[in-house]
């Protein structure tokens, strides 16, 4: 792991607008993440995972204290800045999936880089890589309706990962899947980490994802209560 951070949060706070009141969603947090970490957010629901992911992603701002993202403050940045940090150099998969439904395997995954100024011969090269790595070059006209949960969720990750981002967000991946697709999701994302040096940070509170960080951030009503790094158990 590169000790150099590209994700840097400092005393940040987030407060959501309450009725006449506010509602703190997270408190004084300070964190670091550096290249190639595969890092997970542990809690229970509330506590403040999906809110931090969020601000990280660039699809939210701080109330209090910076959070600084490939150099970038994100609170200081316009809706454009922030798109474009995005497309350039985040992933995000969800436990949703969101594929589009009209569009098939290959048309979805490219679909990322469809903002970027590739030619469509290097976009295909892209999304075969791509899809070759979640094991599904023999999906590619699919539509997301003939797809398992499992395949599902495999295109989603290629469709995050085809930009080679520097950063990969993973919001509850394995809610929808069951354990044999959980270990096979989380295999071929430890693989990417190690492969591309991605730094992949999971919002979870799921066993079996917790079995494959290399780094733990325990959550609880929006503060820091533990950071610690943790032996995969499943590091193969």
């Amino acid at each position: 792991m590169n000790t150099a951070s590209i994700i840097s949060i400092k005393n940040m706070t987030k407060r959501f607008p309450v009725g006449k009141g506010e509602f703190t969603a997270l408190e004084n947090i300070n964190l670091e993440f550096g290249e190639g970490e595969f890092a997970g957010l542990v809690g229970p629901s509330g506590s403040g995972k999906t809110t931090l992911l969020n601000i990280i992603g660039s699809l939210d701002s701080p109330t209090e204290g910076t959070a600084t993202v490939m150099g970038k403050n994100i609170a200081q940045l316009s809706h454009k800045e922030s798109a474009l940090l995005r497309n350039l150099h985040i992933g995000f998969i969800f436990q949703s999936y969101n594929l589009l439904p009209v569009y098939t395997v290959f048309e979805n995954v490219e679909f990322a880089l469809l903002l970027q100024n590739h030619t469509a011969s290097e976009r295909r090269k892209a999304v075969m890589d791509a899809l070759e790595w979640v094991g599904l070059t023999d999906k590619v006209k699919s539509k997301p309706a003939m797809l398992s949960g499992g395949e599902g969720q495999r295109v989603a990750i290629a469709r995050a990962m085809v930009k080679r981002p520097k950063i990969l967000l993973a919001d509850e991946p394995s809610a929808n899947l069951d354990a044999k697709n959980s270990h096979q999701i989380l295999k071929t994302m430890k693989q990417l980490n190690k492969e591309l040096k991605t730094t992949f940070i999971f919002s979870t509170h799921d066993e079996k994802v917790m079995q494959y960080l290399d780094r733990t951030i325990s959550l609880a009503d929006g503060k820091v209560v533990k950071d610690e790094l943790t032996v995969a158990a499943n590091a193969g």
